[in-house]
């Protein structure tokens, strides 16, 4: 598959490799925190990343937008070699063709919704305000909200919020999108539905999707397959089927322990 027009690498064809990690390192204050991670992640499919806290998930997709460096190890999206990239304008290229949900939604308060959603647009495409205009509709809609872009992010609850920074993330039309714990501090009801959204969204713009999460009703939705991180190493990679039936005491102890907070034993 040929590369699209400013984009720094190649897509592949759906299925075959479009992320690599080999042999990572990374450790913060003499702390391990991924000690050789080896993962491929295929064009095309939703991956979920599961661990406990502390595990190295965030670290993990942090490096592919250049937020964080790999002590020692590669770390490749389609050939393209990310250690290699020499300065901000490289990496400007590269985050142009990546979506990154961020936990927390990073909605900027001084802004209305709509000026929040067209804000890279007014920094990397020459619209006029009409253009821009309908591209913020259109964002929206595909997140299921509209005629909301002149109320601030105060004005929304905490699911609103978290589907509004996700029609931000889509803005680029992004080839790869990284959603870091988009259900975190959502009631049951917000969770379900953005979980729907990264299916829907996935089938219907074709993008490879990679989810950080540690709750397990949201990564069975949504997984083509899970990697789960204990340890500094990817200690499962397989499809939910498959995680059920592993035997690693870390994996099963990871399941019964999200069974158990999700009912609220103790």
């Amino acid at each position: 598959m040929k590369s699209r027009k400013g984009c720094p690498f190649e897509l592949p064809q759906p299925g075959a490799p479009l992320i690599t990690y080999r042999e990572v390192y990374k450790s913060f204050n003499g702390n391990g925190v991924l000690k050789g991670v080896n993962l491929e992640i295929v064009c095309g499919e939703t991956l979920v990343v599961l661990g406990r806290s502390g595990s190295g998930k965030s670290v993990l997709t942090s490096m592919l937008v250049g937020l964080l460096e790999p002590d020692a190890g590669s770390v490749a999206i389609s050939g393209l070699e990310l250690t290699e990239l020499s300065n901000e304008q490289q990496w400007d290229r590269l985050r142009l063709q990546i979506g990154y949900l961020f936990q927390g939604s990073a909605l900027y308060d001084s802004m209305t919704v709509g000026e929040n959603i067209a804000f890279p647009l007014i920094h990397h495409k020459a619209l006029s305000a009409e253009e821009m205009a309908a591209v913020v509709r259109t964002k929206l809609a595909m997140v299921g909200l509209k005629d909301i872009e002149s109320l601030e992010p105060s004005a929304l609850s905490g699911g609103m919020k978290r589907r509004v920074a996700l029609a931000r993330t889509l803005v680029m039309d992004p080839k790869i999108i990284i959603y870091d714990e988009p259900t975190a501090g959502l009631d049951p009801i917000s969770s379900d539905t953005i979980a729907q959204l990264i299916t829907q969204l996935h089938d219907s713009l074709e993008v490879t999707s990679i989810v950080v999460t540690h709750d397990m009703r949201m990564a069975r939705y949504v997984a083509d397959r899970l990697a789960m991180l204990f340890e500094g190493k990817i200690v499962f990679l397989g499809t939910g089927q498959e995680m059920e039936e592993c035997n690693h005491p870390e994996v099963r102890n990871f399941i019964s322990d999200t069974a158990l907070m999700k009912t609220g034993v103790k």
